[in-house]
């Protein structure tokens, strides 16, 4: 992205998603709110914060022994 942060856009979908996805109660909320740090974890890692590489080349090397 050109300007801003992506990790906000990025839990406004996952929070956005929830909403779509659930109609009330607490199962809702537990649902609003993991897929509120999913999106936060997918705009991290499209801002650069978390590079998926470095965990991808971790497991390859631990199944390999």
């Amino acid at each position: 992205m050109t300007t801003g942060s992506a990790t906000p856009l990025g839990a406004a979908v996952g929070i956005a998603v929830g909403f779509a996805g659930a109609f009330g109660g607490f199962w809702a909320f537990l649902l609003v709110l993991v897929l509120a740090i999913v999106g936060v974890v997918v705009g991290a890692v499209i801002d650069g914060r978390i590079n998926v590489g470095d965990y991808v080349s971790g497991l390859s090397n631990r199944s390999g022994q």
